[in-house]
């Protein structure tokens, strides 16, 4: 039997690729990413082997989630049509680079993974797997086998005596890590209609969170954040602590109709507390601290860099050297943001840096002006020279 190495979750869909597979012969080895997605991995490991998987690998790969994936994204101000903090989609790349990874210690001759033939994650695995293993077979059974609905994939699952949900099924498809959430399906596919309370979990409802507004500070260290009111976390402790203060004033909700790769728009909604208060406050942070020029050129390489991770190309030589780019612009961003959280907002009401370019002495009206107002009349003069006619 050949051996493949399939991504799994546990839940129906990749429950129901185990069996299936092995009616066609394949031996399959689980593979399953710990990233701070809540699930219960000893569970999980022993259905995937009562589902008829020969192996199981389960991995906590949090901190090198946030380390070598989000923060990177977080310092190239990577949102996705300016707004998705990319947090499904840069876990993709990092699974995918895993499921390579035990292929080859297994001597696996195939990468397996549970994605539809309508969604992004197809391009994101499929795109990595090549790039990192070229050569290595590729099997997407949701593209091919014949269950047409989900109760055809129960039914099959109970024949196999594989334990699914059956009794309560939620009518959304959620995923979930530890930088974020992502819901869709269900009513949510009517853009008309408002999501229903029932679809957030990170995030309370910002007419139930506190009267007072909440107020944090957030310290980076060129770029990264280091500090959350002046005490150290690390990298995973610092995500899950903001998500804690941030959900709890109803912060990181974000409804959106987005374009796919595989061309058609999707309405889905976003929960993102971290990422949207570390998002806001570093842009911020980089307004005091960068030059005009470039922050006018890394927000058009903001907006590439989204589109690569969205895209699936994490792995390729573009997107390396954008991080080298964008690692060497924020050598000055260290400092200190004030946020301030009410009612699902989050503003920046404070900032400071040892390396700012702000200068009080030039912007000031009032005493202590030390701005040349005599050298304006020949610089407009100038500015406006090259429009107008007969000069």
């Amino acid at each position: 039997m050949e051996k493949v190495v399939l991504a799994y979750s546990g839940g129906l869909d990749t429950s129901c690729v185990i069996p299936w597979l092995k009616d066609r012969g394949y031996q399959t080895i689980a593979f399953c990413a710990n990233l701070g997605q809540g699930d219960n991995l000893a569970l999980i490991k022993k259905k995937a082997l009562s589902s008829g998987a020969s192996k199981v690998y389960c991995l906590d790969v949090q901190n090198e989630f946030i380390m070598d994936y989000v923060f990177p994204a977080l310092k190239a101000g990577a949102l996705y049509e300016g707004k998705y903090v990319l947090a499904c989609a840069l876990s993709r790349p990092l699974i995918a680079k895993h499921q390579v990874n035990i292929a080859r210690k297994e001597k696996a001759g195939g990468l397996v993974h549970g994605c539809t033939g309508k969604g992004n994650d197809q391009v994101r695995f499929e795109t990595t797997f090549r790039l990192l293993a070229p050569g290595m077979e590729i099997i997407a059974p949701l593209r091919i086998w014949e269950f047409k609905t989900r109760e055809e994939e129960i039914d099959f699952a109970k024949s196999r005596r594989i334990p699914v949900p059956v009794t309560k099924k939620s009518p959304y498809s959620i995923d979930t890590n530890i930088y974020g959430r992502a819901i869709e399906c269900g009513v949510l596919e009517d853009p008309w209609k408002e999501p229903p309370e029932d679809v957030y979990a990170l995030t309370s409802d910002p007419r139930q969170s506190p009267a007072q507004p909440g107020y944090v500070t957030i310290t980076f260290d060129n770029g990264i954040p280091t500090k959350i009111n002046g005490k150290t976390y690390g990298p995973v402790a610092l995500v899950q602590a903001l998500n804690k203060i941030g959900g709890r004033h109803g912060v990181g909700r974000m409804d959106m109709i987005e374009n796919r790769l595989v061309g058609i728009k999707s309405r889905e909604i976003y929960e993102n507390p971290a990422g949207t208060m570390l998002h806001t406050a570093l842009n911020d942070l980089e307004s005091l601290v960068l030059d005009r020029e470039t922050m006018r050129l890394k927000a058009v390489l903001s907006l590439k860099y989204a589109e690569l991770v969205y895209n699936g190309l994490w792995e390729t030589p573009l997107k390396q050297q954008l991080d080298a780019y964008f690692s060497k612009l924020h050598e000055r961003s260290s400092g200190t943001v004030r946020l301030k959280l009410y009612k699902g907002h989050c503003t920046v009401v404070g900032r400071k840096s040892p390396k700012s370019r702000y200068k009080q002495k030039l912007a000031t009206y009032g005493k202590g002006d030390q701005f040349d107002q005599k050298l304006a009349e020949g610089f407009v003069k100038l500015w406006g020279m090259p429009f107008i006619s007969g000069q």
